[in-house]
C-alpha cells in the first residue's frame, strides 16, 4: 500500500510541475521566452524556449511512466478479503428454506356458496 501512495503522490507532483510548466509557455513564442530579451544572458530566448519544451516532454514521460508502475503496485486484496457481491451470495438465504405462511385465500376445495 504504500509504494501505491508514494508513487500516486509523484504522479500528483508531476501533473502539477507539467501545469505549471505548460501555463508559462506561450504557443506564439512569448511566455516566460518574451521576457528574456537581452542577448548577453546565458541563457536566452531559444534556450529558455527549448528547455520548457524539454521539460515538457520529460514530464510526460514521466507521468505516463509512473502511471503504468503505479497499476503495478496497486495493493491486490488477499485471500481474507471478499467482494461485497462473493459476499452477499455467501449469506444469502436459500429460498427453499423460507417458511410458508398461512394466506387469507381459502383453499380452493372448500365449497363455494350459491345464490340459489
Amino acid at each position: 500500500m504504500g509504494l501505491y501512495v508514494f508513487i500516486s503522490v509523484l504522479i500528483i507532483v508531476a501533473c502539477v510541475i507539467q501545469i505549471m510548466i505548460v501555463l508559462v509557455q506561450n504557443s506564439k513564442g512569448g511566455g516566460l521566452a518574451a521576457n528574456f530579451t537581452s542577448a548577453g544572458q546565458t541563457m536566452g530566448v531559444r534556450k529558455t524556449a527549448d528547455f520548457l519544451e524539454k521539460s515538457t516532454w520529460t514530464l510526460a514521460a514521466t507521468i505516463l511512466i509512473l502511471c503504468v508502475l503505479v497499476t503495478a503496485a496497486i495493493p491486490r486484496g488477499g485471500s481474507e478479503e471478499q467482494s461485497r457481491i462473493s459476499t452477499q451470495i455467501q449469506n444469502a438465504v436459500d429460498p427453499s428454506a423460507i417458511p410458508t405462511l398461512p394466506t387469507a385465500v381459502p383453499p380452493s376445495s372448500a365449497p363455494v356458496p350459491t345464490d340459489e
